[in-house]
């Protein structure tokens, strides 16, 4: 193998890609078969065979083969959850373990790909890991460093995944002029202001909430499926009259993918088989109870991101399936019951965009461009915010899932 310049590494909560600069040319590298993104996703089998990663991770899922299924890692990084040893697949392994795992084979693959040795990474980070703690944004890029050498890599920078995409979009825009770029992913809104000079863009302000499109998903979860498995349902108690309510916490982490493989645990399943005993609606919580028993957190989550985006359309509808909780069951969701379930984050990204074009000294309708990045940009309600911000400016779309990476490439020259 020969020695390279450093290798681009868009590590997301949803996906990630792996690129190099070849000359003035991006390349990017097939880190998984036939497609130049993998799924930030991990399966470990029961029978403690190999990791499997990427669309494997989720064919081992939708298969019902036994093991354990992650996704989501990156949301952790920074917590104390993420240095927390559990038994995963008959060993013991921490989050930090896994995630280093997970970009030692994105290193060998595109090494296996390209007949390069890559001893230096430039990854993508987001402007803030999280919002309104800056101990805790630390050390969520230290940890992710340490994945990174641990990975055998031997150095590691880092660059915010807005600015990385305003090197990438710059192209679609025009020669001259200000931007801004709306970067949202599984996990973060990242935001970044531009002013363009001589065919290059100039980064003004850089800002960034934790909001993402599994936070999108989660709401959806909330308000669409998990009443049907009793949340908003009561209990009788154990003792004396009256009833309460049904504990939510237990439906908050079944809605998060990260929290979702941490439910499958004695405590959760003699919980879940207490709130069915004492029900008022016992149907419901049974339901809740079949989820944990059979470890069906994830089958739930991907139906629910499906009905999500059937129904991210003016007059789209869709269905949320529970089929594999219970024969026919499902949740109706519509455009109208999305733009409900989201309508908490519509303020939280306007005033973030707003917050950064502050920052960068620049009125909103002074910005010439909207450019849209990341999976979760095309959410209608993304863009319906932009253009309430921006009236004047023109709304363009980069390559959702590959501008960050691009730009990366592009940083690495």
């Amino acid at each position: 193998m020969t020695l390279t310049q450093s290798l681009a590494i868009d590590f997301g909560t949803s996906n990630s890609a792996a690129a190099v600069l070849d000359g003035d040319r991006i390349r990017r590298i097939p880190i998984e078969a036939g497609s130049d993104k993998l799924p930030t996703a991990v399966f470990f089998p029961a029978d403690r065979g190999a990791m499997r990663v990427g669309a494997a991770a989720s064919e081992a899922l939708i298969a019902g083969e036994e093991g354990r299924y992650m996704r989501a890692l990156k949301s952790v990084l920074g917590l104390p959850l993420f240095h927390e040893s559990r038994l995963i697949a008959g060993k013991r392994r921490t989050l930090a373990d896994i995630v280093t795992s997970f970009l030692r084979l994105l290193r060998e693959r595109a090494e296996a790909e390209t007949g390069q040795r890559f001893t230096r990474a430039l990854s993508g980070r987001p402007v803030h890991f999280h919002s309104d703690h800056p101990e805790r944004d630390a050390k969520a890029e230290a940890d992710l460093r340490a994945c990174y050498l641990a990975a055998g890599f031997e150095s590691v920078d880092f660059l915010p995944e807005p600015e990385a995409a305003a090197l990438a979009s710059h192209g679609l825009g025009g020669a001259e002029g200000t931007g801004i770029i709306v970067d949202i992913g599984g996990g973060t809104s990242d935001f970044s202001v531009y002013r363009s000079r001589q065919g290059k863009p100039q980064i003004l302000a850089s800002h960034g909430i934790r909001l993402g499109g599994t936070d999108f998903d989660h709401a959806v979860s909330m308000s669409h499926a998990m009443p049907l498995l009793g949340l908003g349902s009561e209990l009788r108690r154990t003792m004396g009259e009256g009833l309460l309510p049904v504990p939510r916490a237990p439906y908050v982490e079944l809605s998060t993918w990260a929290t979702i493989p941490f439910l499958y645990s004695p405590e959760t399943r003699r919980l879940a088989a207490d709130m069915t005993r004492m029900a008022v609606e016992p149907d419901r919580l049974q339901r809740f109870q079949e989820v944990i028993e059979e470890e069906l957190g994830h089958v739930l989550a991907f139906a629910v991101e499906r009905g999500k985006i059937e129904a991210n359309h003016p007059d789209g509808a869709g269905r949320i399936s529970l089929a594999e909780v219970e024969p026919g069951l499902s949740a109706p969701i519509d455009a109208t019951s999305l733009n409900t379930a989201l309508a908490q984050y519509r303020a939280d990204l306007h005033a973030a965009a707003r917050q950064t074009l502050d920052a960068a000294g620049i009125e909103p309708g002074a910005v010439d461009d909207v450019i849209l990045v990341g999976g979760s940009s095309l959410m209608r309600m993304v863009e319906e915010e932009m253009r309430a911000l921006c009236p004047a400016a023109q709304i363009r779309k980069a390559e959702a899932f590959t501008a960050v990476v691009d730009g990366l490439a592009l940083a690495t020259a």
